[in-house]
């Protein structure tokens, strides 16, 4: 058979193909051979708009070489194929045909900032002339900056959409300072945490009405922001109220951590990432310091107040986790047992001190015991493995990171003051050289050893993540 012949037809009678003979290749053949075209390098379709396809599909078409039905499969795939782009994309800025992928990040990012340092300047412009204004004029402002930035990014959202995702933020954020600044106005201070409340019930309606990640971001943020207000209003003065906070803290960053591990949104993602290691240490630390009183006049924490809290600490992350099947009630479950048994981890030390009058006064310390150690470094080894068993880098890495930062917390507070100071730099020296390399080499034997990852069983909660 001569090149340019098909099977069962002469050359010039191209028959149309069925979807089992159409192949790319082919398709190549025809723009060089049929056309007087130079032939494709490659038929990606991420990097061919799709006008350009629809021009191709009607010139195969009206050369034969491939029918309306085959036309119409491939075009349904290619649409298919760009939003997947679009969604993997962050918002605003086109996965194909708009900024190239290596630059897309660089936009990201000056929206970002952009955004950041217009709503500093903001701020900083109403603090400067906040005491010239008259009541009646500071309440006017408040009101323009919100409609002002909600306003310009509904404007500008259908020519660039990243500019108007921006403004919107900056809308969503001026309107907490907004709920804020109407409270001082008018002297409302019965109960404050009622406004982080009205805020996150902004961010939430805006994340409904928009469906853009910067109000997903805010909306997720704010929600924890509120209970954790509204705990610590009603825990103040009380004994334990740091542990509550901080079981708090490390509980909803576990479910972000891990809910959101392979979410396609990646402004999600990784601003929800970054927030969640700084929830996951500072609850931690908070849970260390366990009950600590410092008047005899403190009490405990009421009992209908601790069911509160157990509510929003327990009950709130592992209804949300369900959304993933059982398997995401694994790891919200083992972080509610890390939080619930750490607080209770310590040991009394009796301190002496001189009194100025002579002889000596004491008091009680309390400090994290050996069972501490352990179980922040157990958990850091779990949230390694549920790394491995999601695929997820970012978690293996955490856990790697959480290891280390376990090992040398031991050195430094049961060992090195145990050392001569010399001995202590030794072994630090040897900790940080000797550790390093071996999690290192633990760590790429891990990531190597990780499979492809598999299809979220939540993916049908994509479109709201």
């Amino acid at each position: 058979m001569r090149t340019g012949q098909t099977r069962g037809t002469r050359r010039g009678q191209i028959r149309p193909l069925s979807d089992a003979a159409f192949r790319p290749d082919f398709l190549t053949f025809c723009e060089a051979e049929h056309f007087q075209k130079k032939p494709l390098p490659a038929y990606d379709g991420a990097q061919i708009a799709m006008a350009d396809i629809e021009v191709l599909l009607k010139r195969w078409q009206t050369a034969g070489a491939i029918d309306a039905e085959t036309a119409a499969r491939i075009r349904a795939c290619e649409t298919g194929s760009a939003e997947n782009d679009r969604a993997a994309a962050p918002s605003g800025i086109a996965a194909a045909g708009g900024t190239p992928a290596g630059l897309r990040w660089l936009v990201v990012t000056g929206l970002i900032m952009g955004a950041i340092l217009l709503a500093c300047g903001v701020a900083l412009f109403v603090s400067a002339h906040w005491d010239e204004l008259s009541p009646a004029g500071r309440f006017a402002l408040a009101l323009a900056m919100v409609a002002v930035f909600h306003l310009a990014g509904g404007l500008t959202r259908a020519g660039f959409e990243g500019l108007g995702t921006a403004l919107h933020a900056v809308g969503t954020i001026a309107t907490g300072a907004a709920i804020a600044l109407v409270g001082q106005i008018f002297n409302i201070q019965e109960h404050w945490p009622a406004a982080v409340l009205l805020w996150a019930l902004a961010a939430l309606a805006g994340w409904v009405l928009l469906r853009d990640q910067a109000q997903q971001t805010l909306a997720l943020l704010l929600l924890p922001a509120w209970i954790s207000s509204e705990l610590s209003y009603r825990m103040q003065g009380d004994i334990g109220v740091g542990v509550y906070l901080g079981r708090l803290g490390f509980v909803w960053a576990m479910l972000y951590l891990t809910f959101f591990a392979r979410s396609r949104r990646k402004v999600v993602r990784g601003v929800l990432f970054a927030v969640s290691v700084i929830g996951v240490t500072a609850g931690s630390a908070a849970m260390i310091a366990n009950w600590v009183s410092w008047t005899s006049a403190q009490s405990f924490i009421p009992f209908g107040t601790r069911v509160w809290a157990w509510l929003a600490i327990a009950a709130a992350p592992l209804l949300v986790a369900a959304f993933h099947g059982h398997r995401g009630l694994i790891p919200i479950a083992v972080s509610l047992l890390y939080a619930t048994a750490l607080p209770w981890c310590y040991h009394s030390v009796t301190q002496t001190y001189p009194l100025s009058g002579g002889g000596s006064g004491s008091y009680v310390l309390e400090q994290p015991n050996l069972a501490a150690h352990l179980l922040v470094a157990g958990f850091a080894v779990f949230l390694c493995w549920w790394g491995v068993r999601q695929v997820s880098r970012a978690l293996v890495n955490l856990g790697i990171v959480g290891f280390a930062g376990a090992v040398g917390w031991f050195y430094f507070s049961d060992i090195f003051n145990k050392l001569d100071r010399s001995l202590g730099l030794i072994g630090l020296g040897v900790l940080f050289l000797a550790g390093g390399w071996a999690l290192e080499k633990m760590r790429r034997r891990i990531l190597a050893g990780m499979g492809a990852p598999e299809e979220p069983a939540a993916a049908r909660m994509e479109g709201g993540r």
